[in-house]
């Protein structure tokens, strides 16, 4: 059976489950485990011969050969005993359990995955499907699932201007489902030749992350594990604990990330200079410039504090991080002397599966310590003004930001031409400004926009009918989650 049809025939299941109240992320999540029971039993046999970890009692075998509520009862009993496993058996499993409550719909499914030969199957095919699904489960908004998914043409653009080395370390310290990890792996693999010791280097030690959602970290290891990073009885990649809890234990070549949004913490981060706010939680972290409870500031420090003096980052904050007081312009101050935070591409909204989302992506090369700021000039690419993007009628593209990345420059940023200019072209998109031209700013702010709203001055220039009704649609619902949040605030003060 070719991919088409593999992946036709999962979805045909997807569609059944949704009609008797299954989810898109609760079938993700059983097809995961019955994927690693599958593909265990496999390895098991020749040419393989290997041993996964899986009690006999708990095999593939002994659970394709039950029905009915013999089956149910086997199915969530195998899930229990197998989350008390250790390494990648254990983290898959951890706090499984059983979403279909049918035992002839589960049947089906078990008897589905039963007829392929998974471990046979190239990486490119697992890893289609399996994304797939991922981007369907993200696109569930009442789930939440899009939270940890980053739309995957940025994640593309991102990489191929940092472009990561082979033999180099990359981490993610809120990993989501792996995004960053399968585009670098990808961009690695197309563009290096790599010798044994370098494959194995990419498929073991290259990536390091955190995700502190367990079912989103088994979607993400499940994923690495399906396009062939790591392997399915070595130690899990992705650290089940929170990032900024402490320092990191060890420093990296790249950190590419997109953290969660979402402005305040219930932890606050102390750097023991600042009294800390009333919080249920404290960090102290000693290497952070700032005590503060907005998450993403605390990130922008932590990825800062996992680079290595030559390290490379490129992150993705809300535009608050870029124009907030306080803190935050202590983080930006800071962020300008001690790296060379050298690009900021500004996005539009209606790209994330959060609505509403202002975001960006910061580019910056760590350094050693030095008396004069390592940040000479930041460059601007305005890919929000006059754009117009929606999930479902207009989603990025990855060569909607081939202009950007051609601008970036990845082989050779340090040769780059502006395509602004006030007389000559007051439309374009790529600007420099100058560190003292930054500093001078109020409160040293990023928030940088000089191109005019077409939208307030040309009504010619105003998307198509259906795009700008998903546009209104889409602000009304994360103005709805706004107050939803604030109504959860006001709930917790009384």
């Amino acid at each position: 059976m070719n991919t088409a049809n593999i992946v036709q025939k999962i979805w045909s299941y997807c569609h059944v489950l949704r009609d008797v109240g299954v989810s898109y992320g609760d079938y993700l999540e059983q097809l995961t485990y019955l994927l690693f029971l599958k593909m265990a039993d496999e390895y098991g046999k020749p040419p393989y011969n290997r041993d996964i970890g899986i009690p006999t009692e708990y095999c593939w075998p002994e659970l394709k050969k039950r029905r009915g509520a013999e089956l149910e009862a086997f199915y969530v009993r195998l899930l229990r005993e197998l989350g008390r496993q250790k390494g990648m058996l254990g983290q898959i499993f951890t706090k499984a359990q059983n979403k279909i409550q049918d035992p002839a719909m589960l049947y089906r499914i078990i008897d589905m995955i039963d007829k392929e030969q998974w471990t046979m199957m190239g990486a490119d095919v697992k890893g289609e499907i399996y994304e797939g699904l991922l981007a369907k489960n993200a696109e569930d908004v009442k789930s939440g699932a899009g939270q940890y998914f980053t739309p995957r043409p940025l994640i593309k653009a991102m990489v191929e201007c940092v472009r990561p080395e082979a033999g180099k370390t990359i981490a993610d310290p809120a990993c989501g489902t792996g995004g960053f990890f399968l585009g670098a792996y990808e961009f690695i693999s197309k563009n290096y030749k790599l010798d044994r010791a370098q494959k194995e280097f990419l498929k073991f030690k290259t990536f390091f992350g955190n995700e502190i959602v367990a079912n989103t970290r088994r979607l993400a290891l499940m994923n690495m594990l399906l396009h062939g990073i790591g392997d399915i009885d070595a130690e899990p990649s992705i650290d089940p604990t929170d990032a900024l809890i402490a320092p990191p234990k060890q420093t990296f070549d790249y950190v590419l990330t997109n953290p969660p949004f979402g402005k305040k913490s219930s932890i606050t981060i102390t750097n023991g200079e600042g009294k800390a706010e009333k919080e249920e939680f404290t960090y102290n972290r000693q290497d952070f410039w700032v005590t503060t409870s907005n998450k993403q500031l605390n990130f922008v420090q932590h990825v800062r504090s996992m680079l290595k003096t030559t390290g490379k980052a490129a992150i993705v904050v809300p535009d608050n991080v870029l124009f907030e007081g306080g803190a935050g312009e202590t983080v930006r101050r800071k962020l300008l002397e001690t790296t060379d935070l050298h690009t900021i591409l500004r996005l539009p909204t209606g790209i994330f599966y959060a609505h509403g989302v202002k975001a960006n992506v910061l580019f910056f090369n760590n350094r050693p310590a030095a008396k004069e700021p390592q940040t000479k000039e930041v460059w601007f690419y305005d890919y929000r003004t006059n754009i117009h993007h929606t999930l479902k009628k207009k989603p990025l593209r990855y060569e909607d930001l081939k202009e950007f990345i051609e601008l970036y420059n990845p082989l050779n940023r340090y040769k780059r031409t502006e395509t602004w200019h006030p007389e000559k072209n007051p439309g374009g998109r790529w600007r420099k400004f100058s560190y003292e031209e930054i500093i001078s700013r109020d409160k040293a702010s990023l928030d940088i926009l000089w191109l005019k709203d077409a939208n307030l001055t040309d009504l010619d220039n105003l998307p198509e009918p259906d795009v700008l009704a998903e546009e209104i649609i889409e602000s009304i619902e994360a103005a709805l989650q706004s107050f939803r949040e604030i109504t959860i605030e006001l709930e917790k003060q009384i």
